[in-house]
């Protein structure tokens, strides 16, 4: 079984930060505590909306000296540096001894699909199977089309670590991405995210996901760290 040799921390709804041997990699930054390494830094935002995007992250380089910002298209900066990168779906790209791939979303922007120190990781953005209760029939059949077709686009990808929105707005339909996820592409290890401050709801989904090989991590702090070797 491949050493994963991974630091993972749970810093504010869809933000994490992951450190490998060489690098260390931001996700979706909009707020909470976070400290940064003396280490090769990728900043990634998977789109612009407020929960998941904070022009605060363009200050960590007055801080860090190696650090590159890779950012979906979507959003538009009034500024232009030659570390930051914008990617549209489906592109790939490599930085240093990074390769990065997109694919798409249900809502904005785009879901990111890391190889770094051999190691693939997925994070999800909004990529999400969005069942609102208050959605037509039509509404929720057209959303369920769209995310199957999407993860259809995803598989055959091996994923070590993938971060995948289960979102209490949702009611009872909470887990439905989550589980076709699980259940279509068999992350070896699927940690939730996009729940703010309902934490249960990670509880939650383990018990409803009980029957799988996916290793589910329950989440009950900002700040809580991970290790995985």
């Amino acid at each position: 079984m491949k050493k994963l040799n991974v630091k993972v921390e749970h810093i504010y709804h869809s933000s994490f930060t992951v450190e490998t041997e060489n690098y260390f990699l931001v996700f979706d930054y909009y707020k909470g505590n976070i400290n940064l390494r003396d280490k090769k830094t990728i900043v990634f935002v998977s789109h612009g909306h407020g929960d998941h995007f904070n022009p605060k992250i363009f200050k960590w380089q007055n801080s860090t000296k190696d650090i590159n910002y890779i950012l979906s298209s979507d959003i538009k900066l009034d500024f232009e540096d030659e570390n930051i990168h914008f990617m549209n779906p489906y592109e790939t790209m490599s930085l240093g001894g990074v390769s990065i791939k997109t694919f798409g979303s249900t809502d904005l922007g785009v879901s990111f699909l890391i190889n770094v120190d051999n190691i693939n990781i997925f994070h999800g953005g909004d990529l999400n199977w969005w069942h609102w209760e208050n959605n037509s029939i039509e509404e929720n059949l057209h959303e369920e089309k769209i995310f199957k077709e999407e993860v259809e686009k995803i598989k055959g990808e091996s994923i070590d670590i993938a971060f995948f929105p289960v979102d209490p707005r949702l009611g009872t339909a909470f887990y439905y991405g989550g589980e076709y996820f699980i259940e279509e592409i068999k992350p070896k290890i699927f940690i939730p995210m996009h729940f703010g401050d309902k934490f249960s709801i990670t509880s939650d989904f383990i018990h409803r996901m009980k029957d799988n090989d996916t290793n589910i991590v329950e989440i009950n702090s900002s700040n809580q760290k991970f290790t995985f070797s």
